[in-house]
């Protein structure tokens, strides 16, 4: 098992687990798999930052990766 740093914003919080700031998944995760163990729909997800670089789903999490999930944005 690995440790990340999940955050996960504006509409995305609701799937937001306890103990976010050290969440255990296996290793060599994908965020795509990480993605649908928090339940969440993939038309949700739009930008994907870890450790502050955009990635795309297929990227291998590493331990103490910090992960940050953003919904599509609309605004006016």
């Amino acid at each position: 098992m690995i440790k990340i740093n999940l955050k996960l914003f504006v509409t995305l919080q609701k799937y937001l687990p306890e103990f976010s700031e050290k969440f255990k998944i296996p290793e060599k995760t994908r965020i795509g798999k990480l993605i649908k163990i928090l339940g969440i729909p993939k038309n949700m997800v739009k930008i994907i930052f870890i450790n502050g670089i955009q990635k795309k789903t297929d990227y291998i999490l590493k331990n103490n990766d910090r992960v940050g999930i953003f919904p599509p944005v609309g605004g006016g």
